[in-house]
């Protein structure tokens, strides 16, 4: 059966890539530390194969096509687009994917378990996956499946819904008949607004928030982080709010504290590093 290798949850802020290209400004600093960090980490469970859970920014979907859950199936995947190129100056990227451990998390003949995914064979990454993969697997050289969560469309998955996200793909990455080592790595934001008044005001838009969220998945506290992530609460800390949940998604999965929970503070407020020791 194959082995959890380890949960990882980062940012992915695109605008990091650009401003950290070089000498990373003062405030940036210890959020290029913990990227190296965890690069580390990560090079240290060795990896065979990473399951991504994250949230498309409408470029493969979209209001009028937009998939709940989705588990990208490909040889080959390609990431960015031509706008992220241009805003942020992100490469075009191409990795290794793994149809096989795909095809266990969907489901081979009938869609798997208590989940009815959406699939894609044409899975095209953007920031959210790109920037991680970059800080994190420079070479790109680790297979990648992109678990798609919708955190953007309403109307949303609850937050009990990424929780049970996270149970039903340990149970499918355990069951799956093979020695190869799974690693599963989750993006998102803490308090974040794009696009409205309290973005990139230099703090975090809801530090109350922030200390709870941390809180939560510090202490395993799975409870409270779903009676804590209604959608009106999510959005009064900011319109990106709604991707913390993916890292309910890795703390359900992990079924333990965090061995690492924290909001490092920067321009773009508290940029999320979490990090599970699986057993």
């Amino acid at each position: 059966m194959a082995e959890l290798a380890g949960a990882f949850g980062v940012p992915h802020t695109p605008l990091l890539w650009r401003l950290m290209a070089e000498e990373p400004p003062p405030d940036l600093r210890v959020v290029a530390d913990e990227f190296a960090r965890f690069r580390a980490l990560i090079e240290e469970a060795g990896p065979d194969v990473i399951v991504f859970v994250a949230s498309d920014h409408f470029h493969q979907y979209s209001h009028r096509n937009m998939a709940t859950f989705a588990v990208g199936k490909a040889d080959v995947i390609a990431g960015t687009y031509p706008n992220e190129e241009a805003s942020f100056g992100l490469p075009r990227i191409q990795v290794p994917g793994h149809p096989g451990i795909a095809r266990a998390i969907l489901g081979r003949e009938t869609l798997g378990g208590r989940f009815d995914f959406a699939f894609s064979d044409e899975p095209r990454l953007d920031h959210a996956y790109v920037v991680p993969l970059l800080y994190l697997v420079p070479d790109l050289s680790i297979p990648v499946v992109p678990i798609h969560t919708n955190t953007n469309a309403p109307p949303l998955p609850t937050a009990r819904r990424f929780t049970e996200l996270g149970v039903y793909l340990r149970e499918a990455i355990e069951a799956w008949p093979s020695s190869e080592r799974v690693l599963v790595l989750g993006t998102g934001h803490l308090a974040y607004e794009l696009g409205g008044p309290r973005q990139f005001s230099g703090e975090s838009t809801d530090p109350d928030f922030d200390r709870s969220a941390v809180g939560w998945i510090r202490d395993g506290a799975l409870t409270e982080a779903v009676e804590g992530c209604t959608f009106d609460r999510l959005l009064a800390a900011g319109n990106l709010s709604f991707q913390f949940l993916n890292f309910l998604t890795l703390a359900a999965l992990s079924g333990t504290r965090a061995t690492t929970a924290e909001g490092v503070g920067c321009r773009f407020g508290n940029e999320p590093f979490f990090s599970w020791d699986t057993p």
